[in-house]
């Protein structure tokens, strides 16, 4: 196996203004021609997580109401894994090509999260027309869009 090295390319900024990703500025330049999209892959890193503890875990009690006892941390979302990556489609809301600043809708990260990648959300590629999913997560929302107002609280076993 290789070790790999990855660099952050900015942050996420929360603020009274909105949730913003930070681009570094050596990085604006590949921001081109990302308008017109819709909504971003933003790959981040849960550094919240990145200890030699969240990253030994391979196995999760019951994150989830009526899920298997135990699921393996693939099988999860969950923040400890052994690569701390994370993955949300974000609602693209306008792009300040002077600042590197593209606003979103909402991610699941914290303030000053690194930031590892971005790319254009294109449903040839993001798209699943039917996804199958265990059956006791098929009441889940089936768009983000539904996510935004379903009670995740009543999902969660943490």
């Amino acid at each position: 196996m290789s070790n790999f090295s990855v660099q952050s390319i900015g942050k996420v900024c929360s603020n009274e203004n909105g949730i913003f990703i930070e681009v570094d500025k050596k990085y604006i330049p590949a921001l081109q021609a990302l308008e017109g999209y819709s909504h971003i892959n933003v790959l981040w890193w849960f550094s919240d997580c990145d200890n030699t503890e969240s990253r030994s875990v391979l196995q999760a009690e019951q994150p989830y109401k009526g899920a298997p006892e135990v699921m393996g941390i693939f099988a999860t979302r969950s923040p400890e894994r052994p690569n701390p990556i994370a993955l949300t489609t974000a609602e693209l809301i306008r792009i300040d090509f002077e600042k590197g600043l593209i606003q979103v809708a909402f991610i699941d990260a914290n303030d000053n999260t690194p930031v590892l990648d971005i790319k254009p959300y294109t449903p040839s590629f993001d798209r699943v027309e039917i996804p199958g999913v265990p059956a006791w997560c098929s009441h889940w929302p089936k768009s983000t869009e539904e996510s935004g107002c379903f009670n995740w609280g009543e999902v969660f076993n943490f």
